[in-house]
């Protein structure tokens, strides 16, 4: 047992290199002559290996994009449920989300680079609403079941979960917008702004309910 598990991470780190390797070429593509306009191919041809190797590690060309932002939702369920029980659901929320934008800000060049050209080929790509929406709604539905659990309500009977978070991810996505219209991608800026949308609309649900 111990002498496979060098090996076995091994394994793993250049898995996890093959991975960033085509993520990045396809990045490049995307934003240089578009994604609709990039094929499998041309991604396989930058990092010199073969379909079946993408196919190992995306199902398809927009889970590339989706896959990536994927990790940082997985992050979000995670620390929403590492949140204190007698937090209330919006603070909750917005803790966990606190987590996720630290991660992005602070994280490794390299991820927050990744991170803004995700971002700006989505902003470019209306072709890649439906995969974002089915994203969201994916998030959304993880989201609403962990408030659930934590309120101890029947999810399928009471509404509240998926109107909280539905409230919460709408202000998050306005700031993402509001970033894009402004060509706003810096990691770390873009971050600041969605903190910043967020509280106000806690504010604003406090104000007007």
């Amino acid at each position: 047992m111990t002498a496979e598990r060098p090996c076995h991470g091994l394994r793993e780190r250049k898995k996890q290199r093959t991975r960033l390797a085509l993520t990045d070429a396809a990045l490049d593509l995307f934003l240089d002559q578009g994604y609709e306009r990039t094929t499998i191919d041309e991604i396989v041809a930058a990092v010199e290996v073969s379909q079946r190797t993408f196919f190992r590690y995306f199902a398809t060309k927009e889970d590339v994009l989706t896959g990536f932002l994927a990790g940082y939702d997985r992050l979000m369920a995670a620390a929403l449920a590492a949140r204190p029980p007698a937090e209330r659901p919006f603070t909750a929320l917005f803790e966990a989300l606190r987590t996720v934008l630290s991660a992005i800000a602070e994280g490794a060049p390299d991820d927050a680079a990744r991170f803004r050209r995700v971002r700006q080929v989505f902003e470019a790509t209306p072709a890649l609403l439906p995969a974002q929406m089915a994203r969201f709604s994916a998030s959304e539905k993880a989201l609403a079941a962990e408030i659930a659990r934590r309120e101890g309500v029947n999810p399928e009977r009471d509404l509240r979960p998926q109107i909280m978070v539905a409230f919460h991810s709408a202000a998050t996505r306005v700031a993402f917008e509001e970033c894009a219209r402004n060509e706003v991608w810096d990691a770390a800026t873009v971050a600041a702004r969605i903190e910043d949308v967020v509280v106000l609309a806690g504010r604003t649900m406090g104000d007007w309910i």
